[in-house]
């Protein structure tokens, strides 16, 4: 265990949190993602809810402040996901400003996780609770 480090965050998340670069993208999944498909590397928190893997990943990464959109999540046919406006929440107490989600049709959301630099597999159980975010930098 370390000081003001989220428990969830294992060496290996941490690790591969420090090793992305600026524009990488890491992909938090619900229970029903096809996580061994698509990942590079995959890093399993069964029994995790995405929200609270969310909240963890972003005590520590900075999200890209050169894009419009820095999260894109998994969108529903015909519907608003019930998750977005905690995804949202999420994102503006981690930034301090609120954040727009970019809503992603399934397949492409899957062709966009293939290039990520990771996956995390949470055991979260909602229907579409899959979010993209990218990786920013530290300013001075």
């Amino acid at each position: 265990m370390l000081k003001s480090i989220n428990p969830l965050l294992s060496g290996e998340l941490l690790a591969i949190l420090s090793d992305m670069g600026h524009g990488d993208e890491i992909v938090i999944t619900d229970a029903n993602f096809p996580a061994d498909a698509v990942a590079q590397r995959l890093v399993r928190l069964p029994g995790i809810s995405a929200t609270d893997v969310l909240e963890a990943v972003l005590s520590v990464l900075p999200l890209d402040d050169f894009v419009d959109q820095p999260a894109a999540a998994m969108d529903a046919p015909g519907e608003r996901p019930a998750i977005y406006p905690e995804f949202e929440a999420l994102l503006e107490k981690a930034e301090g400003k609120a954040l727009s989600l970019e809503a992603i049709d399934r397949f492409a959301f899957y062709d966009r996780s293939k290039e990520a630099y990771a996956v995390i597999a949470s055991g979260e159980r909602r229907l579409y609770a899959n979010i993209i975010l990218k990786k920013g930098v530290l300013r001075t």
